[in-house]
């Protein structure tokens, strides 16, 4: 099965995008953190995986863990989801008080597939606490908008499949929904452990 390598985003230079590709997240301030300031983030409306109507709103007050992707991939997204629920269970050891108040967020990129019984089973695949999201593709559009990503639908596969194209970045946002860091998945579970448990307050 072919591996997907995504561009970089040119409005997010700082972004990195594809699937195989490094997230650097060294020589972060001390004092202010490295996505202080940034235009990411904002409202949605979306369906969680009972059917639910859900919007930002509903997790005012919450750190957020905000990651895009779809259940079909076949490689950099379980890996992704499996790196930030093993580093969510890292910080319950370490820092429990931290880890109750981040909510994990995983946002469809294929909404013509992943309808709100597959996203939620698949969230929940990886840890309870995750909370998938799908929604109409306008829905989804709006939201992948918001979070500065990128994704493109790919060409058809044998028996009709297809794979989609998507930026990788794991973003964590405040409980106010600002953004704060990358979170670097891409790295192992340890690496999110320790950016969750600097950032977190």
């Amino acid at each position: 099965m072919t591996r997907l390598f995504l561009p970089l985003l040119a409005p997010l230079t700082l972004l990195v995008a594809g699937c195989g590709s490094s997230d650097p997240s060294g020589g972060q301030p001390a004092a202010q953190a490295p996505l202080a300031g940034a235009k990411i983030g904002g409202p949605f409306r979306l369906t969680d995986g009972r059917g639910r109507a859900v919007t930002d709103r509903d997790f005012a007050g919450r750190y957020r863990v905000v990651y895009f992707g779809y259940t079909f991939c076949p490689d950099v997204c379980p890996t992704d989801m499996q790196a930030i629920a093993a580093g969510l269970k890292l910080l319950d050891t370490r820092a429990p008080a931290k880890a109750k108040t981040i909510v994990p967020i995983f946002i469809t990129v294929d909404p013509e597939r992943d309808t709100p019984e597959v996203v939620g089973r698949f969230a929940a695949a990886f840890d309870p606490r995750i909370v998938g999201l799908t929604g109409s593709p306008a829905q989804i559009d709006a939201a992948k908008k918001a979070y500065a990503i990128w994704s493109a639908k790919g060409e058809a596969a044998p028996g009709g499949g297809y794979l989609v194209n998507h930026s990788r970045q794991v973003y964590l946002m405040d409980p106010d929904n600002k953004p704060l860091a990358l979170v670097p998945a891409d790295e192992g579970p340890e690496a999110v452990a320790k950016t969750l448990d600097r950032w977190v307050r």
